[in-house]
C-alpha cells in the first residue's frame, strides 16, 4: 500500500472534505453536501486559513482526498501560558477504513501538536459514535472531563 500524503488543506479541496464531512448518519444532518457546494463552506475555509492557530489537513492516498482533519492551536493562560490542541472533524472515506490510516493519522496529529508546543491534544466525539470513542481509547486518549455544548441555533 502507498504511504499516505499528509498536506495542508487548499480551496479546491473544499468539496471533498465536505463529501467526508457529510458520509455518515450524523453528517447527513448536518452537512449540506451538492454540486454546486454552498458558498458558505468557501467563507469558513478562507476563515480557517487566515487564522495561524488553524491547520485543515487533507489526507491523500494515490493523489486522492480520502482523509481529513482540523487542528486548532488555542493560546491561553493556565499551564503557565500553554497551548492546548484542539482534533477536529476527523474523518476517513468509507473505502479506506479498518486498514490503520485513522491510528495513522491520529499519530501524525499528536505529533504535529507537539511540534508546535502544545502541552495537550483533545477531542470530542458524539456518544452516538461508540466506536470511535473505543478507537479513540486505544490511542491512548482519556475520558478525564465531562463535555458539555450550548447550541447557539
Amino acid at each position: 500500500m502507498d504511504q499516505p500524503v499528509f498536506r495542508s488543506a487548499t480551496r479546491i479541496d473544499v468539496a471533498a472534505i465536505v463529501r467526508l464531512l457529510a458520509d455518515d448518519k450524523l453528517g447527513q444532518q448536518r452537512e449540506d453536501y451538492r454540486d454546486p457546494l454552498p458558498e458558505a463552506y468557501y467563507e469558513a475555509f478562507n476563515r480557517i486559513d487566515r487564522d495561524p492557530n488553524q491547520e485543515l489537513v487533507v489526507v491523500e492516498l494515490n493523489e486522492q482526498v480520502i482523509g481529513t482533519l482540523q487542528l486548532s492551536f488555542i493560546p491561553y493562560l493556565t499551564y503557565q501560558g500553554g497551548i492546548r490542541a484542539q482534533i477536529e472533524a476527523v474523518r476517513i472515506h468509507k473505502d479506506h477504513r479498518g486498514a490503520g490510516l485513522g491510528k495513522t493519522m491520529m499519530k501524525w496529529a499528536i505529533e504535529r501538536a507537539r511540534a508546535k508546543g502544545a502541552h495537550v491534544l483533545q477531542l470530542t466525539t458524539d456518544k452516538k459514535r461508540p466506536d470511535a470513542l473505543l478507537f479513540y481509547e486505544r490511542l491512548g486518549f482519556v475520558a478525564s472531563h465531562e463535555g458539555m455544548k450550548f447550541h447557539l441555533y
